[in-house]
């Protein structure tokens, strides 16, 4: 089968399809973009002329090439993260019957450290910060979902309004990582900041307009917010707060994480909260826990 532009546009609604997170389906046809690129610079045309050989090669090709915008080499991480790219579009070759491509290179990933949390005083203090105008509401809700639901970036902004179960106090996570859904339980608190939120905030932003909208955090034009945005409200928080660590929304879900262990919940527990695989991925956070 030959390689045009075609595949990576086909690859990319097969995954949205499936219910891939929207920054996963835009990486994995980065990937894949790149990897045609290489193949283009070896005269390969075709996925039939694909051999193992050229997969080993292109993996030492992105061991050893340098960094586009800084200095040093490509992370364990984005090689990964790259490879894995290349596995989904083989699952995506041999289910819609176009091409078979086996792909077993295995990688090694980054350990990952958590190096800054924020303190529950710190965590009260952002809350604090939040004014009881509608934008304050809106902002109070993103402390909510972020770290009382401790969602990930992707999963907080594809969040819609059916998504946020309030009598029954669950939030849905659709595709989440590994493309899993989950059910996050609320406290009572964030039950009541979740549906002021919903009841007036959200309501004073749609400014009457009936809009079939269903995104969940909306902007000030009615629309579905982005992340720059979203992070942009939490650092003007954290401001305000007189936090002078850096803010992200990451941060809220590794604070949440390592408060949860703090406070006597099993690793299992907290590994299913915050929807891991496996407990390795949330092993990361006892070592602050402890401290």
């Amino acid at each position: 089968m030959e390689i045009n532009d075609l595949l990576p546009q086909s690859f990319e609604r097969w995954l949205s399809t499936l219910g891939y997170a929207k920054s996963t389906v835009y990486l994995s046809v980065h990937y894949v973009n790149d990897f045609f690129f290489y193949l283009k610079s070896l005269g390969i045309t075709s996925l039939e002329e694909i051999q193992m050989v050229t997969l080993r090669r292109y993996h030492t090709h992105l061991q050893t090439r340098p960094k586009k915008r800084r200095s040093g080499g490509l992370s364990n991480n984005y090689i990964a993260s790259n490879i894995n790219a290349l596995k989904r579009f083989s699952c995506y070759l041999e289910q819609t019957g176009r091409a078979t491509l086996e792909i077993t290179l295995k990688t090694t990933t980054d350990k990952e450290t958590i190096k800054t949390i924020l303190t529950p005083k710190e965590i009260k203090s952002l809350y604090m910060a939040c004014d009881h105008e509608f934008l304050g509401i809106r902002d109070k809700a993103i402390l909510s979902i972020y770290y009382g639901c401790g969602l990930r970036r992707s999963e907080g902004l594809a969040l819609d309004v059916k998504d946020v179960m309030i009598k029954e106090k669950l939030v849905f996570v659709r595709g989440g990582k590994g493309n899993k859904d989950r059910y996050v339980p609320m406290t009572e608190p964030v039950r009541e900041t979740l549906e002021t939120y919903l009841c007036q905030g959200r309501k004073i932003l749609l400014k009457g307009l009936h809009t079939k909208e269903e995104a969940f955090f909306i902007s000030y034009r009615a629309k579905r917010m982005d992340g720059n945005t979203i992070t942009s409200r939490l650092q003007n928080l954290a401001t305000k707060a007189g936090i002078t660590k850096t803010v992200g929304l990451h941060i809220l879900r590794h604070s949440i994480a390592t408060h949860l262990l703090q406070s006597g919940l099993s690793l299992e527990e907290v590994s299913q909260f915050l929807g891991h695989s496996s407990l390795g991925s949330t092993q990361i956070y006892t070592h602050i826990a402890h401290e």
